[in-house]
């Protein structure tokens, strides 16, 4: 699975906002790994950011 697909299936069951460290350590990847895929879901429009930091599946 891609990782961007991981992050984004991790957020999903989070249901709340949640920082790019909680998802690198729900996950397992790395946290530069995670920044990259919060940047790829942002521009294709799958999350948003409610809080400051803080991300959360649309």
């Amino acid at each position: 699975m891609e990782p961007k697909e991981q992050v984004y299936q991790a957020m999903q069951q989070a249901k709340q906002a949640v920082s790019v460290g909680e998802i690198a350590k729900a996950t397992g990847l790395d946290r530069k790994v995670v920044d990259k895929a919060f940047n790829d879901l942002k521009k294709d429009g799958k999350i948003v950011s409610p809080i400051r930091c803080k991300w959360q599946a649309k």
